[in-house]
């Protein structure tokens, strides 16, 4: 019984000698590790192999990796998501549909410390194949797409833009023909369908920019959700429909875009005593999600501080980033997060509404933490203190002392971002 209780003690020993003895191919040491998915607040190690999460522990040795990264005085935090993006881009001008309206990810992902981009409704059945080709599968950044109810996505109104003439659509295929405001191109069962037979990409419906007087589009995006099970985002410029009743008719799960926006075409979130329409708090009790689309207009602080003050939050951080956004106000997505360090949102808070959160609402729960068999999606971000400006849509603004910056970001285990060289190669003999 003895040497079998001592051999027993030996192979446990040994097991866990073993298994901490594993070459990982990278090892991030020292941060302030973050991951509201898994409760994680304090500093931990992470050992990473093969482009996954092996390991996250108080100590990983340096010596069982081949490369080390120390980022001690940093947050260590999932790769970001973006949940409101345009990146469908092409060659068309004035158009974001394989347009010059929309960005490419690459450009702008990884350097923000994003790993995931979901575009909004850029493209839609028709044209869906063509961005899948041209953008998606050549990007690294992972893309993943909210489907707009309309055939053609954001392909603008040709006759409205004055790009072309009755006489010109006569004779132009029909695939070329439809734009954003046909209802006839909207059609809810070839929506679901190309959802369906695309599912590892697409996420969700979305609807927006119509600008008739039917709510007809606002239904077929409904229906095309509920065939497919996923969720819509709501544009919210539907000057037929007041923001009660897109709220009203949107389900448990739908997302709200451009939460505090402050225009003519959509009644505020925010009353004219300060407070929180009754209506909007009921939505967001019920289920309905809000998220930020900062964008070129759609982020004011005359909204967000009285809506933080009264506790009412964003449930995510989407930038909305397009060719007229991204000098603008919002800049980046780590600019939104950093306005609201500076408007008294805690780290946590943050850093929820950029990672966990959006991947619970997209139903991609493999993305948005740390844990032990995902992707090595990771951001290392740095806390700078000091004297900042952070501008609104209506170009008001406010000072902080905090400010996000991107150290480093690893998207499935490889450094595609690295301000200050953490990952890279010393010197030898300087």
């Amino acid at each position: 019984m003895f040497k079998l209780k001592n051999l027993n003690l030996f192979l446990i020993f040994f097991w866990i000698s073993f298994c901490d003895a594993q070459i990982y191919d990278l090892i991030i040491k020292n941060g302030h590790v973050i991951d509201p998915k898994n409760n994680i607040d304090s500093k931990l190690d992470i050992g990473i192999a093969d482009g996954i999460i092996k390991k996250v522990s108080n100590h990983i040795p340096s010596e069982n990796s081949k490369k080390t990264i120390n980022a001690q005085d940093m947050y260590v935090v999932p790769g970001l998501i973006d949940i409101h993006t345009h990146v469908f881009v092409g060659g068309t001008p004035d158009v974001f549909a394989n347009g010059r309206n929309s960005v490419a990810a690459d450009n702008f992902s990884f350097r923000s410390g994003i790993t995931t981009m979901v575009d909004a409704g850029t493209s839609g059945w028709r044209n869906f194949p063509t961005f899948k080709k041209n953008v998606i599968d050549k990007s690294e950044t992972r893309i993943l797409v909210f489907l707009n109810i309309a055939g053609n996505g954001m392909s603008g109104n040709p006759i409205l833009t004055g790009l072309v003439d009755e006489e010109y659509l006569k004779n132009i295929t029909s695939e070329k023909k439809y734009n954003q405001q046909d209802m006839v191109d909207m059609d809810a069962k070839k929506t679901a369908s190309v959802i369906k037979e695309n599912n590892d990409v697409i996420i969700g419906v979305k609807i927006g920019h119509y600008e008739g007087k039917e709510i007809t589009p606002f239904e077929r995006a409904i229906e095309a959700a509920k065939i497919a099970n996923v969720p819509v985002i709501v544009e919210c410029h539907l000057p037929e429909l007041s923001l009660e009743n897109q709220l009203n008719m949107m389900r448990p799960g739908d997302i709200l875009s451009h939460t505090y926006e402050n225009v003519d075409e959509r009644e505020t979130v925010i009353d004219e005593d300060g407070k929180v329409r009754d209506y909007v708090i009921k939505a967001k009790k019920r289920g309905v999600l809000f998220d930020v689309s900062h964008g070129g207009y759609g982020f004011w602080f005359n909204q967000a501080l009285p809506a933080l003050k009264k506790g009412f939050k964003p449930d995510t951080f989407g930038s909305d980033l397009h060719k007229f956004s991204m000098n603008k106000g919002m800049k980046s997505m780590l600019n939104i997060m950093s306005k609201y360090l500076n408007m008294g949102m805690s780290m946590n808070d943050v850093i929820l509404r950029s990672t966990w959160n959006p991947a619970k609402f997209i139903k991609r729960t493999d993305l948005g933490s740390l844990s032990v068999g995902n992707d090595a999606d990771i951001s290392v971000l740095s806390l700078l203190n000091g004297n900042f400006g952070f501008v609104d849509a209506a170009g008001y603004k406010i000072m902080g002392e905090k400010k996000l910056q991107a150290e480093l970001t690893l998207k499935e285990g490889l450094i595609q971002w690295d301000l200050n060289g953490l990952g890279a190669k010393k010197n030898i003999g300087f």
